[in-house]
C-alpha cells in the first residue's frame, strides 16, 4: 500500500465510472467508433433502434437597432441527465460586426430543452437614409445525437429583421 500509483488508481477510477454510468446513458459502440450523422439528418431513430431528440428553432420577432433580439432553440424531448451542443450557420444580408455582435455556433441546449441565441444590434454605421432592414437567418445544422426539425416536425431556420 505504501507505493501505489496514484496516475494507475485514477485510471482505474475512470474506467469504473464509465462501465458504472454505461446503462444510465445506454452507451454503445458505434461502427467504426465514430458516431453518424446520418440518422439525425434524416430525422430517423439512431443505429440503436432509439429515437433522437427533436431540435427546432423560431425567432422571437424582429428587432429595431440598438436593440437585443433572439433566436430560441427547442428540444423535444428534452435529456433528463444533461443537455447537447447543436450545430447552425448564420446568414442574412445583416453584417456580423456591423449590424450585430458576432455569434458562433455551437449553441447549448441545457436540461430545461431550450437555448437562447441572442442578437445584439448596433447603430448604423452607413447612416444610410433609405431605411432598410437587414436580416440575420439561422439554420440549424445536422450533428450527431439529435434530428433536426422538418416540415411536420418544426423549423430548421429562423429569420430576423434588424429595423431601422
Amino acid at each position: 500500500m505504501k507505493n501505489q500509483n496514484p496516475v494507475f488508481i485514477a485510471i482505474m477510477l475512470v474506467c469504473a465510472l464509465a462501465f458504472a454510468l454505461a446503462p444510465v446513458t445506454n452507451a454503445a459502440p458505434s461502427p467504426g467508433g465514430i458516431p453518424t450523422a446520418s440518422a439525425a439528418a434524416n430525422n430517423q431513430p439512431s443505429a440503436e433502434g432509439e429515437q433522437l431528440p427533436l431540435i427546432t428553432i423560431h425567432s422571437a420577432g424582429n428587432i429595431p437597432r440598438g436593440k437585443t433580439g433572439s433566436f430560441v432553440l427547442e428540444m423535444k424531448p428534452a435529456l433528463m441527465f444533461g443537455g447537447m451542443y447543436v450545430n447552425f450557420k448564420v446568414s442574412g444580408t445583416a453584417v456580423a460586426g456591423v449590424d450585430y455582435v458576432a455569434f458562433a455556433s455551437p449553441a447549448y441546449l441545457g436540461q430545461s430543452g431550450y437555448a437562447t441565441i441572442l442578437v445584439h444590434t448596433l447603430p448604423d454605421p452607413r447612416a444610410s437614409s433609405n431605411n432598410q432592414a437587414y436580416s440575420v437567418v439561422v439554420t440549424l445544422e445536422p450533428g450527431a445525437g439529435y434530428a433536426l426539425g422538418n416540415a411536420t416536425g418544426g423549423a430548421r431556420s429562423a429569420l430576423i429583421w434588424i429595423k431601422p
